[in-house]
């Protein structure tokens, strides 16, 4: 009998499954799609121009981009995998009223906003919770500010300013004031290197992975688990062993598409409390950075920042948020847009029909940014490229937050179920560093410390 077997091969899945086969543990990584890495997702495309990819292509990332900070223990897997890495760096445009001007530092930021919510919540609160947006009216920050604040929260959480808790706000921005995560660095090529190098450890380690079987089923009782699904050819499986971690993002753990029977304690309706926010990136490949081609008197004022752009603030416009890789120098910009306002870019696009209606959406934002006809936009164009989160079927959403009144919910989803069933994923960090691959990597290592503890008590020889 295998002793552990980890449902998903995500960065969460494949962290504790490498730690585990590396401490001598039988274990088994099952995985549905045909791929690795969750919702990190790389793939790699022809490039527009320059670029530091190989043979023409440059790595695209459907899901998540960015290492924010230094997180110990996503560097220690960085350095252990040998992979590239670079931070960006560059200016900051905003294009407000219809003008593109430079980002003024002196002026009141969404983030002296997020330093004064700290004060108030420690203050004010005593123990409760409000949402965002009942903080911004409590806490009479003025309009304009309020507005930009929100549209960050929203943007940068995925989340809904209305249902948001300042809780847990308060808890992430201590941590990532504790890791410099205003810094970001990218993984020169393609972030689904980390969860491969992990895979290969894992396998190296003696731990098996298998592609396309999905999991349906999750029967227990204590030490005694049968977990039951389909492969790719529809064809029936069933594995036992002694105990399961499962990786599930929480928008499938939500979604009942995996049977536990029986109710692993009030794990699932401690999942049930928090939410999973909804996000939209592209990412758009173009012959040239024409961003930086001067065509007005108001760009050749912004010549320098232009030349150097990493990015781009359009709060009226959608998309509302912008990057290019600065300093790598491929000709792509992506762009972002987080919360309910995927919603409204849903209707939108589904208003104009086609299959290309989102990346004119976004050729229609550019171009007026940057005073250029979409159409010559259009001509420019290589390729454009998007994942549905909200659609694809295993993941359910981007990522995921709390709610006001639930910030205890993911410390409770931790909480081993009769030394057999374990629980991992970013939804299940307790650092407050929910929705960020670190804190996958960081909910991996947890539970594979619970299982390797409770393997020790329950078997000391083992």
């Amino acid at each position: 009998m295998i002793d552990t077997i980890v449902i998903g091969a995500g960065v969460a899945g494949l962290a504790a499954a490498r730690i585990l086969a590396g401490a001598g543990v039988s274990v088994a990584v099952l995985e549905a799609r045909d791929r690795i890495g969750g919702r990190v997702f790389t793939l790699h495309a022809p490039a527009g121009a320059g670029g530091s990819g190989s043979r023409g292509t440059i790595p695209i990332e459907l899901g998540a981009e960015f290492i924010h900070g230094l997180p110990p223990e996503t560097w220690a897997l960085v350095r252990d995998a040998g992979l590239p890495t670079f931070e960006l760096a560059g200016t900051q445009l905003r294009f407000a009223a219809g003008r593109l001007g430079a980002v003024q530092w002196d002026e009141p930021r969404p983030f002296s906003v997020l330093g004064r919510m700290l004060d108030w919540v420690d203050a004010e609160l005593h123990g409760g919770d409000r949402t965002f947006e009942e903080y911004l009216r409590l806490a009479h920050i003025d309009p304009d500010l309020a507005r930009d604040t929100r549209n960050y929260i929203e943007g940068f959480n995925a989340a809904d300013a209305d249902r948001i808790g300042v809780l847990s706000l308060a808890r992430q921005q201590r941590a990532e004031d504790s890791i410099e995560a205003d810094r970001l660095f990218r993984v020169q090529s393609g972030y689904a290197d980390l969860p491969n190098a992990l895979a290969a450890a894992l396998n190296r380690a003696g731990g098996t992975l298998a592609m396309r079987h999905r999991v349906q089923r999750i029967s227990w009782k204590p030490q005694d688990v049968a977990v039951s699904g389909v492969d790719d050819e529809g064809r029936p499986f069933e594995l036992r062993s002694r105990r399961c971690l499962v990786t599930l993002p929480l928008g499938v753990l939500q979604s009942d598409s995996v049977e536990i029977s029986p109710a692993p304690g009030d794990a699932l309706g401690q999942a049930r409390r928090l939410l999973m926010g909804s996000a939209v990136r592209v990412t758009l490949i173009f012959k040239s950075r024409f961003w930086r081609e001067i065509r007005s008197v108001e760009q050749a004022r912004l010549r320098t920042e232009l030349e150097h752009l990493s990015f781009l603030f359009a709060p009226d416009r959608m998309p509302a948020t912008w990057w290019t890789p600065a300093p790598d120098e491929a000709a792509t910009l992506t762009a972002w847009a987080g919360g309910p306002k995927v919603a409204m870019l849903a209707r939108r696009v589904a208003a104009r029909g086609g299959g290309d209606a989102l990346c004119v959406e976004c050729l229609e934002t550019l171009g007026q940014i940057f005073d250029r006809p979409a159409e010559e936009l259009r001509q420019l164009l290589v390729s454009w490229h998007s994942h549905d989160w909200q659609q694809d079927e295993f993941a359910r959403g981007a990522y995921s937050y709390a709610p006001s009144g639930a910030i205890d919910a993911s410390e409770r989803l931790t909480q081993p179920v009769a030394g057999t069933l374990y629980f991992a994923g970013e939804h299940t960090d307790t650092t407050g560093h929910w929705g960020t691959v670190h804190g996958a990597v960081r909910s991996g290592i947890r539970a594979a410390g619970q299982i390797l503890a409770d393997r020790h008590v329950r078997d000391p020889s083992g």
